[in-house]
C-alpha cells in the first residue's frame, strides 16, 4: 500500500494510532515489549524501525536512550476534508451506491493526490491488511497500479478490494486472508478504480483489540 501524503505507511499510522490511544489511557507511553506483544512482531527490532521511521517523519520524539518510557507523540495534522461516499465494496459484488449522493468528512492527512473518495467494506477478504468488515477505506481514483498495492477494481463488472500483481499480460488480484483465492484474469477484464490510501473504523471494543494485529 501507498505511503499517504503525511508521508505514513499504513502499519506506521497503527503503531501512531496505538501510542496515541495508550497515552491517553494510562498516562504514559508502552513499553517497546508492550508494542511488541500488541502487534504480534517476532522482535524488538521491528518496533525499533517503525518508532524511528515516526521520528524521522516528524509524529514522535524521543532521546532514544535507555529509558523505556520517553517517546513523545507529536500531534496530526488533522484537518477534515469532505470527500464522497460512493457506497458499498464488497468482493465479487457490485459497488452498492447509496439512493442519495453522500459526502463524508475525512482527516486531510489520510487523502492522496488528486480525486478522492470513500467506500464501506463488506466481507473479510482483507483482514490481514488490516482491512475489516465495515470498514471505511479512502480511495484515490486512478486507472494504474504498482505490484503490491490494495486497490479497488471492477473485475467483469464486479467491484473488489485487493492486492494487485502484474504477471505479463495476466492480472492477479490477491486477498489478503489464507482463507481465500486470489483471483487470475486477463488484463483486459480488469479496470482499477482507485488506490486504498487511507481507512476509517468506528472502535467498540476493548483498548486492546483495535490495534492488534496477527502476524
Amino acid at each position: 500500500m501507498d505511503q499517504s501524503p503525511q508521508g505514513l505507511t499504513p502499519a506506521q499510522e497503527r503503531v501512531y494510532r496505538f501510542l496515541q490511544d495508550y497515552i491517553k489511557q494510562h498516562e504514559y507511553t508502552p513499553s517497546y515489549e508492550e508494542i511488541r506483544r500488541n502487534f504480534g512482531y517476532k522482535s524488538l527490532n521491528s518496533v525499533y524501525k517503525h518508532l524511528k521511521q515516526l521520528e524521522r517523519r516528524g509524529y514522535l520524539a524521543s532521546p532514544w536512550g535507555n529509558q523505556k518510557r520517553v517517546l513523545e507523540l507529536v500531534p496530526l495534522k488533522l484537518g477534515a476534508v469532505s470527500i464522497p461516499f460512493l457506497g458499498v465494496v464488497a468482493a465479487g459484488t457490485p459497488i452498492e451506491a447509496p439512493e442519495i449522493p453522500e459526502s463524508i468528512e475525512v482527516p486531510e492527512t489520510f487523502l492522496g493526490g488528486g480525486l478522492n473518495f470513500a467506500l464501506k467494506v463488506r466481507g473479510e477478504s482483507m483482514i490481514d491488511e488490516g482491512i475489516k468488515d465495515g470498514d471505511v477505506l479512502i480511495i484515490t481514483k486512478q486507472n494504474h497500479a504498482d505490484n503490491g498495492q490494495t486497490v479497488v477494481a471492477m473485475v467483469v463488472g464486479e467491484a473488489t478490494v485487493k492486492k494487485y500483481y502484474r504477471q505479463g499480460s495476466q492480472i492477479e488480484l490477491r486477498p489478503a486472508n489464507t482463507k481465500m483465492k486470489p483471483l487470475f484474469k486477463s488484463e483486459e477484464d480488469v479496470a482499477i478504480i482507485g488506490l486504498v490510501v487511507g481507512l476509517l473504523r468506528h472502535y467498540r471494543a476493548p483498548f486492546s483489540s483495535p490495534y492488534h494485529h496477527n502476524s
